[in-house]
Parts: structure tokens; C-alpha cells; sequence
């Protein structure tokens, strides 16, 4: 059944400085997501649930048109984007309007991703990666107990697509952690810098126990900021452009 052009599909940002590093963009976050994070404070974006401000792709085209020439870049996010199956005709639709395309994942779908990078037409000119613990954690992520081998498939997951974005060239990608006490410790960092490229941009992000999914993870207490900077400096000895934002 085609998709109804005119139904909300996701939250539109007309205006971003923050979400596309170094160009002015707009921003859409598609419903939905695969992954149940605790500290998620997107609730209405991972269980689909449509807010009033809810916006079809046609009033996201209807933007795009609207400002062109002044709007550089497009920021694909969500939820996951890459769940949605119409992504690929934003995309084509956008870069034929002239925006360079950045795209937001959280590395569960790295055979969606592959078939977008493979495809010229569809394939962002920069991708954004939440690596949000090391494999070996990231059942911790699917909100309801998984068996052995989904487990193993969480983790080979997004260690695939860590394979795959390490592929691009620098400027092209970056890394991004949230430094959450229970899913981030330093063996998680040093696993993870580990499968970084050695010249990644890797972003780190302090954890705000607000507003979580989990109400346990309301509870924690965020890092301090020497704790933060001991991580950073930890991930610093093997990925050197590792930052705090």
C-alpha cells in the first residue's frame, strides 16, 4: 500500500545551526525506532505516538521548496530513519533541490544502510553515528529480554555498521556517546575506541536524568565532570579528536 504523502510522518525543525556541523539545515525526525534506550527522552518519536506539531512529507517538501537557496542541509533523524521506508524519496526529493543530506542512526540496520552508501542518488553526504555502549551491552537497549542469539545479533549489528562508517572518508562521519554511568565505564570506552578509526570525531554527551523512558535511569546520578573528563581523556589515548560537547 503506497504511503500517504499527507499523513504525519515526523517532527520538522525549520531551522538548525547545531544538528549538521558547519551548515545551516533543517531537521526531520521520523516515528519510530527499533531500540528501547532507558535514558531516552524521545518518547513520542520511539513509540510513534503524533503530537499536534506532527507533519506529513509533502508540508517537509512544501519547506524545502520554501528555502531553498538559504537552507544548505537536510538532517534525516528520528526514532531511526533508516526504518522508514520512504527515506530513500526524501532524500533523492531533497538532493535535487540542492541540500546535502546528513543522516542520524543508531546502527541496528547496517544492510539499509550499505544499500543507501551503494546508490549515489540516496547516499548522505554525512552520517552520524549514536554508539551508545560497547556490543556486548547493547541487549541492555531492546526494552524486553532477548535469547542468546539476538543478543549476538544486537552486537554484531552495530559493530557492522561501525565497519561500514569507518569507510567514509573523515569528514564524512561521526561518532556520538552519551556518557549514561550504567551503559558508558571505561571498559566500555576502551572496547569502543577500539573499533573506531583512529581519526574519528567522536562526541561525547553529558547524560540529563530527565525525562527518561526508564523511570530507574530518573534516578541516576550523571557523571561529574572530572569523571566525564577522566572518559574522555581514557578514549583520547586512542581516538585523539575524542571531545565533550
Amino acid at each position: 500500500m503506497p504511503f500517504d504523502m499527507n499523513a504525519p510522518a515526523g517532527i520538522l525543525i525549520k531551522t538548525t545551526l547545531v544538528d549538521y556541523p558547519g551548515t545551516l539545515a533543517c531537521a526531520f525526525f521520523f516515528y519510530g525506532c527499533n531500540l528501547r534506550c532507558p535514558y531516552c527522552y524521545n518518547a513520542a518519536l520511539v513509540h510513534g505516538t503524533v503530537p499536534s506539531e506532527a507533519v506529513s512529507l509533502n508540508s517537509l517538501f512544501a519547506h524545502l521548496e520554501k528555502r531553498q537557496g538559504v537552507l544548505k542541509g537536510l538532517v534525516l533523524s528520528g526514532g531511526e530513519a533508516l526504518l522508514f521506508p520512504e527515506l530513500p524519496l526524501v532524500i533523492r526529493k531533497a538532493k535535487s533541490l540542492g541540500y546535502k543530506i546528513k543522516l542520524d542512526t543508531n546502527g541496528m540496520l547496517p544492510e539499509k544502510l550499505a544499500s543507501l552508501l551503494e546508490d549515489r542518488s540516496v547516499s548522505p553526504d554525512f552520517i552520524a553515528l549514536d554508539v551508545k555502549t560497547s556490543p556486548e551491552k547493547y541487549f541492555m537497549l531492546a526494552g524486553k529480554p532477548l535469547q542468546e542469539p539476538e543478543k549476538d545479533a544486537f552486537s554484531r549489528n552495530i559493530i557492522k555498521t561501525i565497519e561500514i562508517i569507518s569507510e567514509l572518508p573523515s569528514e564524512q562521519r561521526e561518532f556520538r556517546t552519551v556518557l549514561v554511568p550504567p551503559l558508558v565505564q571505561e571498559e566500555d570506552i576502551t572496547r569502543i575506541a577500539s573499533l573506531l578509526p583512529k581519526d574519528a570525531s567522536w562526541n561525547f554527551a553529558r547524560f540529563l536524568n530527565q525525562n527518561c523512558q526508564s523511570s530507574e535511569y530518573e534516578e541516576l546520578i550523571p557523571c561529574t565532570e572530572p569523571q566525564m573528563q577522566n572518559l574522555v581523556s581514557l578514549a583520547k589515548k586512542t581516538v585523539p579528536l575524542a571531545d565533550l560537547r
